[in-house]
C-alpha cells in the first residue's frame, strides 16, 4: 500500500491526514501566513534586483508583475490540490498519484536537491554577512554555526521552526515596508538629498521603460522567475498546519497582494526615487536609498536584513528537505530508516541526513566556490521549473478525474482552468527556451539531463528493493 492509498483511506480531512502521516499539527495560521510571505521574499530582491535594474531598467517591474501572475496560477493549482488532499509530501505526492511512481520519485528527489543546494549557498552567504561585523572569523565557521543552530531549532519542534520563520519573515517585510514608506515620503515631500531629483518620471524618462530593448527584458524573465522559487514551500506545511484547508487557502489568496507590495511596489518606489542608471550592480538598491536619505548605518541595517533572509531560506530548506526525504522513504524511494519519526513527531533521520549533506556542501562552497558548485546549483534551477510544471500538470489530471466522477471536487477552484494551466505551463516552457538561448544559463539544462539520467538509474535501484508495504513507515514514531 502506498502513502497515497493510506491518506485516501484515512480521509481527506485534516485529522485523517495527520493520522496517516504521523505529524503533529502545530503550525498556526499566523506562522503559515508568514512562511508563505517569507517564501516569496529572498536575497534576490534585496541584492539581486540591482543586477536586474542595471540590465533592463524599469521594465524589471513588468517582468516581476508578469512572473507574479504565473506564480499565482501555480499556487492556486497547488491550493486546489491541497484542499482536495492535504499532505506534507505535497507536489511529489500529487505527481505520484496522477503520473505514477517515477514522477513522484523524480519530483521528490529534485525538490530535495533544490533545497539542499539552496541551503548550501544561503548558509555560506550567511557566514559572509556575519563577517561584515567580524571580518577576522572564517566564513566556513560562521556558516557551520548557523547551520547547526537552525538544525537544532528544527529538531526541537515544528512550532519552533514556525516561530523562527515568523520572525525572519517579519524582519524582511518590515525592511521592505520601511523602504516603501520612506520612498513615498521622499517623492511626496521632497525631504533629504534624494528629494531634489526623485520623480516617477524616472520610470520612462531615462531611455524609456525598456531602455535596452524588449528582447533583453525577455531574457531577464528567467532570473525573475527564479527569484520566486520557494513560494511553493507553503504546500509542504499542509501535513503540520492546524487547519490546512482554511489556513493555506488564505495564504495563497493573499499572494497577489504580497507580490504587488513586496516586489512590484518596492521596485516602483526604488526606480522613482533614483533613475535606474544610478543603481550599482552588486550593491543593494535598498542600501543606496537608505543611505541617500540619511539613515545612519544603512549598510549595517541591510546586512542584518539579508542575513535574516539567508537564515530564513536555510531554515525553510532544513524543514522541507526533511519532510520530502521522509516522504520518499515512506514510498520506498529512499533508505527506509529515513521514514521514521521521533517521539516529537519529527522526521529525525531525514533531518539529520539532509543537514549532513548541506554541511558537506558548505565546505565545498567555501573551498571551491567555482564551477563545481555551479553544476550543483544548476540542478536546483531546473528542479524549480520541473516542480511548478508538475503542479500544473497534476492539477489538470485532478480536474479530469473530477469531471469523470472519480475524485471529489474541491471548493477552492483554480480560476480559468484549464486555460490558465496551459498558459502558465507555456510561460515556464518559454523560460526553458530562454535558458537554452542564453549561453550563461544553458549549462543548467545540460546538468539537468545528467541529473535526469541519475534519477532514472536511482529509480530502477529503488524499485528492486521497495518493500511490499510502505505504509508501515507511517506507524513508526
Amino acid at each position: 500500500m502506498t502513502s497515497t492509498q493510506v491518506e485516501h483511506e484515512s480521509g481527506s480531512g485534516a485529522e485523517g491526514t495527520a493520522t496517516a502521516e504521523g505529524y503533529k499539527r502545530a503550525l498556526n495560521a499566523r506562522q503559515v501566513q508568514m512562511i508563505a510571505i517569507g517564501g516569496a521574499i529572498g536575497t534576490g530582491l534585496f541584492y539581486g534586483s540591482s543586477t536586474g535594474i542595471a540590465k533592463i531598467g524599469p521594465s524589471l517591474i513588468a517582468c516581476y508583475a508578469a512572473a507574479g501572475v504565473v506564480i499565482f496560477f501555480i499556487m492556486r493549482a497547488l491550493g486546489e490540490l491541497l484542499t482536495y488532499r492535504p499532505t506534507s509530501g505535497s507536489f511529489a505526492d500529487y505527481a505520484r498519484e496522477f503520473f505514477g511512481p517515477f514522477a513522484g520519485f523524480a519530483t521528490g528527489w529534485s525538490y530535495w536537491a533544490l533545497w539542499v543546494t539552496a541551503c548550501m549557498s544561503e548558509v555560506t552567504a550567511a557566514g559572509a554577512y556575519i563577517n561584515f561585523w567580524w571580518p577576522s572569523i572564517p566564513v566556513w565557521s560562521t556558516a557551520a554555526v548557523a547551520l547547526v543552530v537552525l538544525f537544532v531549532a528544527n529538531l526541537v519542534s515544528v512550532k519552533l521552526f514556525g516561530e523562527l520563520e515568523f520572525w525572519f519573515s517579519t524582519i524582511k517585510v518590515t525592511a521592505i515596508i520601511a523602504m516603501i514608506v520612506i520612498g513615498v515620503g521622499v517623492l511626496t515631500f521632497g525631504f533629504s538629498a534624494a528629494g531634489d531629483t526623485a520623480s516617477v518620471t524616472h520610470l520612462w524618462a531615462d531611455g524609456g521603460f525598456a531602455p535596452n530593448g524588449a528582447w533583453q527584458a525577455m531574457l531577464a524573465m528567467q532570473g525573475v522567475i527564479f527569484a520566486y522559487l520557494g513560494v511553493e514551500l507553503v504546500g509542504i506545511t499542509a501535513g503540520e498546519a492546524e487547519n490546512p484547508k482554511q489556513t493555506l487557502r488564505k495564504a495563497i489568496n493573499t499572494l497577489p497582494v504580497r507580490i504587488g507590495i513586496f516586489y512590484v511596489g518596492a521596485l516602483i518606489v526604488l526606480l522613482s526615487v533614483f533613475s535606474w542608471t544610478k543603481y550599482t550592480p552588486g550593491v543593494s538598491p535598498f542600501v543606496q536609498v537608505f543611505a541617500q536619505v540619511g539613515i545612519p548605518g544603512a549598510a549595517g541595517i541591510m546586512n542584518f536584513v539579508v542575513l535574516t533572509a539567508a537564515l530564513s531560506s536555510c531554515n525553510s530548506g532544513i524543514y522541507s528537505t526533511g519532510r520530502m526525504l521522509r516522504g520518499l522513504a515512506v514510498n520506498g524511494e529512499a533508505p527506509r530508516p529515513m521514514g521514521t519519526l521521533s517521539g516529537r513527531h519529527l522526521p529525525l533521520p531525514a533531518l539529520i541526513g539532509s543537514t549532513l549533506v548541506m554541511g558537506i556542501g558548505v565546505i565545498v562552497n567555501v573551498v571551491s566556490p567555482g564551477k563545481a558548485f555551479l553544476y550543483i546549483t544548476s540542478v536546483a534551477t531546473c528542479a524549480g521549473l520541473w516542480t511548478w510544471i508538475m503542479i500544473l500538470a497534476a492539477h489538470l489530471r485532478y480536474r479530469a478525474k473530477v469531471r469523470a466522477g472519480l475524485l471529489p471536487a474541491s471548493d477552492f477552484r483554480m480560476p480559468g482552468a484549464p486555460v490558465t494551466n496551459w498558459l502558465a505551463i507555456a510561460a515556464l516552457v518559454l523560460v526553458v527556451v530562454l535558458m537554452a538561448i542564453d549561453p550563461d544559463t544553458r549549462l543548467g539544462l545540460y546538468v539537468w539531463l545528467v541529473w535526469s539520467a541519475v534519477l532514472a538509474v536511482g529509480y530502477q535501484a529503488a524499485k528492486r528493493r521497495t518493500p511490499t508495504d510502505t505504509s508501515v513507515a507511517f506507524a513508526q514514531k
